[in-house]
């Protein structure tokens, strides 16, 4: 007998398009079926590729896609470029650089104060897909952000810009971008007073955006004609299917190997022991991306980066989807090498100040010493044997750098799910987050045996 899908969701990555078919059971979501086929950016139509992996789960499963409703991320393309322009560094413009890696965004450039003539000729050759323009708490600073509107609006480069900054200066920037030809949302000011990040409004809006305008991968149209919900990208899923998930189960960090890329989500607001320490205010959800760090297109930075000689004779060893024995355990070295670097340079660090009256102990970054769960998600941690033990090996608590303590639960995204639960829970967040409660019942179940 045919099953019927509930819910599909289709995820166009930058080399493989995936579909994943879920039937809704007891009032959560049951996974059913999978397909693949390679992301057709290439052949000049992502829909070839869309096509194929609905067809590939069809015929794997046997379930039919009629019916369901169609959900959808997206990274192809080279994803959603974004260049963010602030006031100062360490405060409007870091804040709008979470909110842009929060929303899935991989970010070209990122500038401080008055933009240069130098400044506008990088962001023309970058051809971002978004700009980002913040600065000034609210009431504050006025110049230097006016200044940069002015600067940016002249650019003429034909794509969206958001703005979150000094919430006064809202009808002045308006103003600027009124007959530019360039569609301007404003968003709430990342950074309303001193020491005080709102990166969330900002995060929507360009999810927004990316629905909206930044698809431009040519047959992403019929990725559109298939959903009539928002296209988000993919990074940005995750991260609010973690979101999720820590609601449900506690504090967590979700890292994604990749072959050219790490990233490392973490949902939490860090231990009372340390929260008098922070010099600088951190977003609950971060999300980080390491792009020197890759068990494939990147591996040869982590071989740099481990400085193990044996390791350089060994670069034939490395695959893309490896097989034999040697080829595993150059890869499981590799996922090994960017779980450590990468969790470490997400994690907070503590540091020695000395003052006046003495020294004292200081934190630069995210504290994530409360953290219950360590999940790994992605080919490289889930398809390659020792991918918990990789995971379990950085849960060593609190020392020069703030991770999860030992007695943080490591748990695997075998199916790699948590994009797809991440697209769908803009819709239906009840429904993930009892996902969620089974997924980790069966964790336990399994556990105990």
């Amino acid at each position: 007998m045919t099953k019927i899908l509930d819910f599909l969701t289709l995820e166009v990555g930058s080399t493989i398009t995936k579909a994943n078919g879920f039937i809704r059971e007891d009032h959560s979501l049951m996974h059913v079926a999978q397909g693949f086929a390679p992301t057709s950016v290439a052949e000049g139509n992502v829909g070839i590729g869309l096509l194929a992996a609905v067809e590939d789960l069809e015929k794997s499963s046997g379930c039919s896609t009629e019916a369901a409703e169609v959900f959808a991320n997206s990274s192809a393309a080279g994803g959603l470029r974004v260049t963010v322009h602030g006031l100062t560094y360490n405060m409007t413009a870091r804040a709008a650089r979470e909110a842009s890696l929060g929303a899935g965004a991989i970010i070209k450039m990122i500038t401080a104060g008055e933009l240069s003539e130098f400044d506008l000729e990088e962001i023309e050759e970058i051809a971002p897909n978004m700009l980002v323009l913040a600065g000034g708490v609210d009431f504050g600073a006025r110049d230097v952000v006016v200044t940069n509107a002015i600067k940016l609006a002249s650019l003429e480069l034909g794509v969206p810009v958001v703005y979150a900054g000094n919430a006064a200066l809202k009808r002045a920037i308006e103003n600027v971008f009124k007959n530019s030809g360039t569609e301007l949302m404003v968003a709430p000011n990342v950074f309303p007073d001193v020491d005080v990040l709102n990166v969330d409004p900002l995060r929507k809006r360009m999810q927004e955006l990316f629905s909206k305008h930044i698809i431009h991968a040519p047959g992403m149209e019929r990725l559109k004609s298939l959903t009539d919900r928002q296209i988000i990208p993919t990074p940005g899923a995750v991260l609010r299917a973690a979101e999720l998930f820590a609601e449900v189960a506690g504090d967590c960090v979700v890292i994604d190997v990749g072959g050219a890329t790490t990233d490392v989500h973490s949902v939490t607001d860090g231990s009372s022991e340390f929260a008098d320490k922070l010099t600088d205010p951190e977003p609950r959800a971060k999300r980080t991306v390491e792009g020197d760090l890759g068990v494939f297109v990147n591996a040869s930075n982590i071989i740099e980066l481990s400085e193990e000689e044996s390791r350089r004779e060994r670069q034939a060893s490395i695959k893309a989807m490896p097989a034999s024995d040697d080829e595993k355990e150059m890869t499981r070295w590799l996922c090994l090498k960017a779980v450590e670097t990468g969790i470490r340079r997400h994690a907070g660090v503590i540091s020695d100040l000395f003052t006046p009256s003495g020294k004292k102990q200081i934190v630069k970054g995210k504290d994530l010493t409360a953290v219950k769960w360590v999940i790994g998600t992605g080919g490289a941690l889930t398809r390659v044997e020792g991918g918990r033990e990789i995971l379990a090996s950085i849960c060593t608590g609190a020392g020069k750098y703030l991770l999860p303590d030992k007695r943080a639960r490591v748990l695997l995204d075998s199916d790699y799910l948590f994009s797809a639960l991440g697209t769908i829970c803009v819709d239906h967040p009840d429904l993930v987050k009892n996902t969620f409660k089974k997924w980790i019942e069966s964790h336990d179940r399994l556990s105990q045996n």
